[in-house]
Formats: C-alpha cells, structure tokens, sequence
C-alpha cells in the first residue's frame, strides 16, 4: 500500500511541478558551472548506499559532508543555493528516487555515505530496516536543528508509530513547515 501510494503520489507531483522543475534547472545551469543535479550517495534501507538526486545548490568542489561540518556553508553557496535549500526546492529531483523505490515520501532521511556516527546509531535502533523519506518524523520537529540522539530518537518513534494515516500527519506537517521555511539553518 505504502508503495503504491508513493509512487501514484510521485508521478502526480512530477506532473504538477513539471514548469518549477524546469524553471530551476535553467536557474541552477545559469547561475554557476557545474551540472544542475548533484547526485549524492546516501544510505538506503538496510544500509545499501544508492545515488539521491538534488538540485545543485552549492559549488562544485563543496565536499561532501554534512553542510554542518562546513566550516562556512554559507560561502560554497551557489547564487541561488541559499534560496533552493530554504524553500526546499533543491529536494524535488528526490521525487526520480521515491519513483525508483529508493526512497518513499516519509521516513528517516538517508544518511549521507561518510555519516558513520548516525548509521551506527540507526542500525542499532532497527531504523537501517526503513526505506528513508524525503521527510519524516525528525524533519517536522526540528529538521536541521536535531543533534544525531534526537534525530535517531524520533526516528526511532517513527519505526514504531508508522501508519498510512501517520504517514499523511507527517506529509501535512512538512507542507507546514516549508511553507513557514521552518528548521532550516543553511
């Protein structure tokens, strides 16, 4: 069921935010050097590493590690980076990753490959046997502001809590939160 509602839902927004799509990817390719997706690896369900898509949003020798370990993210910005990653407009290309089955719309978001502290803790709290969201339940309270405990926490009450009618609480909740640019520190 959870599948199917994914991807229905996937193919429906892809739809609907076709003109946004494009609309970025010209910004994205006009306003730096680079290619307009950056493809991250991240870790799946049963801690398999797959390649996420996102709207490229920082320059092209930016490492890859959490934008926290950054030591100034604000100057790896592209021109509109800031931008994409505040209304969260930089995460839609996720929507090729839900259709894949990679992905589904809610659950715990996938570690980046090198975030080893955060996979330890995920697998020991059976949260690595989850397919990872685009949002979930750490997302709506908190999103970038959680330590990595808090996070696995509240992904962890996701694992035992997760339901179609959850799920749809958490879909509202996010619509509230990026409407409201809320929890996002870069």
């Amino acid at each position: 069921m959870k599948r199917l509602f994914d991807f229905s839902l996937a193919i429906l927004a892809s739809l609907v935010l076709f003109t946004p799509i494009v609309v970025v990817a010209v910004f994205v390719k006009l306003t730096s050097k680079g290619a307009i997706l950056y493809w991250s690896d991240r870790v799946g369900k049963d801690n398999t590493i797959f390649k996420m898509p996102k709207f490229r949003s920082m320059k092209v020798d930016t490492p890859a590690v959490a934008t926290h370990l950054l030591s100034d993210p604000q100057s790896v910005l592209t021109p509109i980076g800031n931008f994409l990653r505040k209304s969260s407009l930089d995460e839609i290309p996720q929507l090729w990753s839900i259709l894949k089955g990679d992905m589904s719309f809610v659950g715990p978001r996938p570690a980046l490959f090198n975030q080893d502290d955060l996979i330890e803790l995920r697998t020991a709290n059976n949260i690595h046997t989850l397919t990872p969201g685009l949002t979930g339940w750490a997302q709506v309270n908190g999103r970038d502001e959680l330590p990595i405990p808090q996070k696995v926490a509240l992904d962890h009450d996701y694992l035992l809590q997760q339901s179609f009618v959850f799920d749809l609480r958490v879909l509202w909740l996010t619509f509230l939160k990026v409407l409201n640019r809320d929890g996002v520190s870069h």
